[in-house]
């Protein structure tokens, strides 16, 4: 064992000769090794950004909240009514329902050009709410005011500007008391959000402006009695189930909905928008784990040919010192040195292609990136994984040589 020891940073050497001799051969398999690791870099660092995602994004709508939406989302019937939420659902859901104590409807008009003197900036959407629009986010105010339910009585033209958007319109002037032009409508900002920077559907959420609901449906010909969707808080979150189902039950009552009638309102809920981001999660999981898988078995291959060619043409150099008194797990050990180190070499290239890649879907906003020392720990165990599979029977067919026919067959 001793000896063995001993003659590990001999047989090291040897390896570290023969991958500097075989250069071509050896970046040839760097290279197909680190496409697989890139790939692998990929998924590990996507997977960890979409579950820090997803908890941001729960941990934004809240445990004590549902997202109450006009229309069933499951059923996509042609004519199916999307608009079915009243003001009368609103004021009943806070005054009925046991624990609930916000009920905030909302609504949006998208694409609208927001202007500042010489300065404009395409919205998403300009949200139409009520009083009580930041607390029922929990999205705190970093300046100003949230809306009054005079605001919202009187259709007052007042507004509460998304981070990025003040930045874009104001840069670092505060915006509390200018007057923003939406379209031609004319807008007194009285608050800002504070900065979220979570995307949300047609961008982040910050790239947004609310105004009160009243005044969105009048001054952008909207219809006064319907909105989209109503977010409702509670207090004891933990009877959470209990609260959809009185909340389902009431507006299934105020609805005239008959037993045999499907729901014409949807109702989410944290642990259902856990699920669904879960659900996304695994199909990105399969898809980029496929090819990840794909890309590493790749690099296998050529690593396990082109190390058969290697120990073919090196039959003389082998039998020599199998000859000489070589150990047969020196042979093995050599061989697999070899490719522990070309493997962990494209494991690092790997990992380099990988993080540039996942940074560059992250700009483009295709995905979520998170890296961490895992992917270090992950890639680095691959590169090994990859060298014991696909380098042992190389290895072991070096090993197995009879160095008499060996040297006969280099004669010959």
């Amino acid at each position: 064992m001793r000896r063995a020891l001993r003659l590990l940073p001999r047989v090291a050497g040897f390896a570290l000769d023969a991958v500097l001799a075989y250069r071509l051969r050896s970046a040839f398999v760097i290279l197909a090794v680190a496409l697989g690791i890139a790939a692998l870099t990929v998924i590990v660092t996507s997977i960890d950004g979409a579950n820090r995602k997803a908890l941001e994004i729960v941990d934004m709508f809240g445990h004590d909240a549902v997202f109450l939406l006009g229309g069933d989302i499951e059923s996509r019937a042609v004519g199916k009514r999307t608009l079915t939420l009243t003001w009368d659902d609103a004021r009943t859901i806070r005054q009925s329902i046991p624990g609930a104590y916000l009920a905030v409807p909302m609504r949006a008009k998208s694409n609208i050009t927001a202007r500042f003197g010489s300065r404009n900036f395409d919205l998403p959407v300009v949200v139409g709410t009520t009083e009580g629009y930041a607390q029922v986010w929990n999205w705190p105010l970093s300046e100003g005011r949230d809306f009054t339910a005079e605001d919202v009585a009187h259709g007052a033209k007042v507004g509460l500007i998304g981070d990025t958007v003040a930045q874009e319109l104001f840069g670092d002037r505060s915006p509390v008391g200018q007057i923003v032009f939406l379209g031609s409508l004319p807008v007194q900002i009285v608050g800002r959000l504070s900065y979220r920077g979570l995307s949300g559907g047609g961008g982040s959420v910050d790239d947004r402006i609310a105004i009160p609901l009243t005044t969105l449906a009048q001054r952008f010909n909207l219809d006064r009695k319907y909105f989209r969707a109503i977010r409702v808080k509670f207090h004891n979150p933990e009877f959470m189930d209990a609260h959809v189902e009185n909340l389902r039950s009431l507006l299934r009552h105020l609805h005239r909905i008959a037993p045999d009638q499907p729901d014409d309102f949807t109702i989410l809920t944290a642990d259902q928008i856990l699920q669904f981001l879960a659900m996304l999660r695994g199909g990105l999981v399969a898809f980029l784990g496929l090819t990840a898988g794909g890309a590493i078995l790749v690099g296998g291959f050529v690593l396990a040919n082109l190390f058969s060619i290697s120990v073919a043409e090196r039959t003389t150099e082998i039998g020599l010192r199998k000859a000489l008194g070589a150990a047969t797990w020196a042979i093995t050990a050599q061989i697999l040195a070899e490719a522990a180190m070309l493997t962990l070499a494209g494991a690092l290239l790997g990992m380099a292609l990988g993080m540039g890649l996942g940074q560059a879907l992250s700009r483009l906003g295709i995905l979520e990136i998170q890296f961490s020392m895992k992917v270090f720990a992950i890639a680095v165990a691959s590169a090994l994984a990859i060298a014991a599979i696909f380098g042992l029977r190389p290895a072991r067919h070096a090993a197995g040589l009879d160095p008499v026919q060996a040297l006969r067959r280099s004669e010959g």
